[in-house]
């Protein structure tokens, strides 16, 4: 008697590309921002982010937060790159604000 062996389907997904947003808050009102920005694209990129911009929030007392934008996907990690943005030179801290998928 001849015996099938069942062999699951496998459905491969498909994943896509997530728009992120970072807050990057620096150590001092006194941080030099430009140097913060170039130093994160430098990373964001490196990590394999794309279509990098940035632009600088006002938070409060003369400090400022450097806001990144940029493409990424998906099925790649997030925490990794936000550890690298946190241990730049005066950097204080940095967080994912908004993340959402990307179309077209």
């Amino acid at each position: 008697m001849n015996k099938k062996t069942y062999k699951p389907l496998i459905l491969n997904s498909i994943m896509g590309t997530i728009g992120v947003k970072i807050k990057i808050m620096p150590s001092s009102p006194n941080a030099n921002l430009e140097k913060i920005k170039k130093e994160s694209e430098s990373v964001i990129l490196k990590e394999g982010g794309k279509n990098c911009s940035f632009e600088i929030q006002p938070i409060a007392f003369g400090l400022n937060a450097v806001i990144a934008f940029f493409a990424w996907q998906e099925e790649k990690e997030l925490e990794k790159l936000e550890q690298k943005l946190r241990s730049l030179d005066e950097v204080n801290s940095a967080e994912i604000t908004d993340m959402r998928r990307a179309f077209g």
